[in-house]
C-alpha cells in the first residue's frame, strides 16, 4: 500500500494510476467520445458492461490455452510414474536432463517473445506457437530413445516460451491497472487446474496401456498433444490483436475500451512503434531486477512442485498407480482457489507486496513440513500449504510489475525479462530432486524453502520498502526537478519516471 501522503506537503496534482484516476485530458481527447451527453451513472453502467464483455471473451480462452501449455510441459511427471523411463531405456540423470533442456530453450527465448508478438500481432503469434507445440507434444509420444525425447523437450520449450509473457502483456493492453491482477490470477489458476486435470487425465489415459501397441505413457503425450492442436486451430478466430481491432466489440465499445486505457495513463499498444529504447529502458530500470529476484522465488518452487509432486507422492508417501494420480488432484484444486482469491484481494486492496509476503510464508511452512517429517499425513498436508503458497504469487508478482511500468512496449520487455529470468530457475528445479535421496529429498525440499524465503519473501519486502520510499519522495515534491525545462511530450515519454506516477506497493 502506498504511504499515506502528508496533507500539508503533498502535491495537489499527483495522480494515482493504480486507483484508476483520470489522467491529463490530452491522453484521450484525440479519441471521439461515444458517450457524450451521458450521465456519470450511465457511463459507469456502460463501462461495467464493456469489462464484462471483454472478460467473457478473453479470460476463458486464454486460461484454456495456458492450461494446455502447463499440462504439456509437466505431463512428463505423470509419464515418469507410468514407466516412461523403462520404455525408452532412461537411466541415472536422464530424466533430470529431459527436464533441464526444456527450460534452457524456454527461458532463453522468453525475453524476445513479446517483441515478436508486437511485430507479428497477437493473432498470428499465438496461433502459430500453439499449433507448433501441440505437434511437438504429439511427436513426443513416438520417441524411441533419450535423444528423441531431449529434442522434443528442447523444441517444446522454444514454442511454449511466448505464451505466458505474451498473455500477461496482452492482458495489460486491455485492462486498467486495478483490474489486471484478478484477470491474471484467473488466467494463471489454469496452471493449478492443469495439475488437477493432468492427474485425472493421466489416471484415465494410462488405462490405454497396449492399445495400438503403445504404452500408456505414450498415449499421455499423444492425446494431450492432439488436444492442443485441435484447440490451436480455433485460435485465429478467438484472438484479436488489440481493443481497436476487436470485432466482438461494437465501434462504440472499441472507442470506450481505448479511452478507458488512456484515462488510466496507459499508452495504447497499437500506437507504440518498436524501438530499441524500450529495451534499454527496461534493462536499466531497477524495478526489473527486483521483480526478477521475486520471480525466481516463484518459479523454482513452482516447477519443483509441478514436475515432482507425483514422484514425491510415490517415493515419499507410498502411493501407487491410479491412486497416486488421483492424490495429486486436491493440492492443485486448493492452489487454484487460493490464486483467484489472492488476485481478487490484491486488486481490491492494492496490497500486492503484503499479499506476496503472507502467501510466501505459508508456502515456507508447507515445505518445512515436507522437510522435517516422515509422517505421510503431515507431508501430504505440507503439499497443500506448499501449493497454496506458490501459485498465487506468480500472477500477483507479474501484475505488481505491470502496474508499476508505463508504456506497453517497455512493460512487454520488462515482463519478458522477468519471466525469462524466473524460468531459468527451472534448470535448478529439474536437478534438485535426486533419486539417491528418496524418499526424503532433502536437497529438493531445502532448496525450494530457501528460494521462497530469500528470493520471494525477501524480494517482496525489499521491493515494497523501495517503492514506498520513492512514492514518499514524489508526493512531497522531491522529484519535481526531473521534469523541469521539459516539453509536454518529453514529460510523457518519461513514462513511470514522471513524478506524478505513483507506484503500487
Amino acid at each position: 500500500m502506498a504511504a499515506q501522503p502528508d496533507p500539508v506537503n503533498e502535491k495537489s496534482h499527483v495522480v494515482s494510476l493504480e486507483s484508476g484516476s483520470s489522467s491529463p485530458a490530452e491522453f484521450h481527447d484525440e479519441l471521439p467520445d461515444p458517450d457524450a451527453g451521458k450521465t456519470d451513472e450511465e457511463r459507469a453502467r456502460l463501462d461495467k458492461a464493456l469489462v464484462r464483455k471483454i472478460d467473457l471473451w478473453l479470460v476463458p480462452w486464454l486460461s484454456l490455452l495456458y492450461l494446455l501449455s502447463f499440462l504439456d510441459r509437466t505431463n512428463i511427471g505423470n509419464a515418469k510414474t507410468a514407466k516412461l523411463e523403462k520404455g525408452i531405456g532412461m537411466a541415472g540423470r536422464d530424466y533430470n536432463n529431459a527436464l533441464t533442456i526444456f527450460f534452457i530453450s524456454y527461458a532463453g527465448a522468453e525475453p524476445v517473445t513479446n517483441i515478436l508478438l508486437k511485430r507479428y500481432s497477437p493473432r498470428v503469434f499465438f496461433s502459430s506457437i500453439i499449433i507448433a507445440w501441440g505437434i511437438i507434444m504429439t511427436v513426443m509420444g513416438c520417441v524411441e530413445n533419450q535423444a528423441g525425447l531431449l529434442a522434443c523437450r528442447w523444441f517444446l520449450g522454444l514454442t511454449e516460451a511466448g505464451l505466458f509473457p505474451g498473455v500477461n502483456y496482452y492482458l495489460s493492453c486491455w485492462y486498467k491497472r486495478q483490474e489486471l491482477g484478478f484477470r491474471a490470477a484467473l488466467f494463471f489458476s489454469a496452471a493449478a487446474l492443469a495439475g488437477s486435470f493432468g492427474g485425472l487425465l493421466a489416471a484415465a489415459i494410462i488405462q490405454m496401456e497396449g492399445v495400438g501397441g503403445y504404452e500408456g505413457w505414450r498415449w499421455i503425450f499423444i492425446l494431450e498433444g492432439l488436444m492442443t492442436v485441435f484447440v490451436g486451430c480455433f485460435c485465429w478466430k478467438m484472438v484479436f490483436n488489440f481493443p481497436d481491432t476487436a470485432s466482438f466489440l461494437t465501434p462504440d465499445e472499441r472507442l470506450r475500451a481505448q479511452r478507458r486505457l488512456s484515462a488510466d495513463n496507459q499508452t495504447r499498444a497499437e500506437s507504440e512503434k518498436i524501438n530499441r529504447k524500450y529495451v534499454f529502458q527496461a534493462i536499466k530500470d531497477w524495478k526489473t531486477w527486483v521483480y526478477a529476484l521475486q520471480y525466481m522465488g516463484c518459479l523454482c518452487p513452482l516447477y519443483s512442485f509441478s514436475l515432482f509432486l507425483p514422484t514425491i507422492l510415490q517415493d515419499g508417501m507410498g502411493y501407487k498407480g491410479t491412486h497416486l494420480q488421483l492424490m495429486s488432484v486436491p493440492p492443485y484444486a486448493v492452489a487454484a482457489a487460493m490464486t483467484v482469491f489472492v488476485g481478487w484481494f490484491a486488486d481490491r486492496t492494492k496490497f500486492r507486496g503484503y499479499a506476496n509476503m503472507v502467501v510466501s510464508l505459508m508456502g515456507c511452512v508447507g515445505f518445512a513440513m515436507l522437510l522435517s517429517s516422515k509422517n505421510p499425513h503431515i507431508q501430504y498436508a505440507g503439499t497443500f500449504l506448499g501449493a497454496a503458497g506458490i501459485y498465487p504469487t506468480v500472477p500477483n508478482t507479474l501484475t505488481w510489475a505491470s502496474n508499476n511500468v508505463e508504456g506497453s512496449l517497455k512493460r512487454g520487455v520488462m515482463v519478458g525479462i522477468v519471466v525469462g529470468w524466473g524460468n531459468m530457475n527451472g534448470v535448478v528445479s529439474s536437478n534438485i530432486y535426486m533419486s539417491p535421496q528418496k524418499p526424503r529429498y532433502w536437497t529438493g525440499h531445502g532448496t525450494v524453502l530457501g528460494y521462497m524465503f530469500v528470493c520471494l519473501f525477501g524480494g517482496s519486502v525489499i521491493t515494497h520498502i523501495l517503492l514506498k520510499r520513492e512514492n514518499h519522495l514524489r508526493k512531497t515534491g522531491r522529484r519535481d526537478h526531473w521534469v523541469e525545462g521539459k516539453s509536454e511530450q518529453e514529460i510523457r515519454d518519461l513514462g513511470d519516471v514522471r513524478p506524478d506516477f505513483i507506484y503500487t506497493t
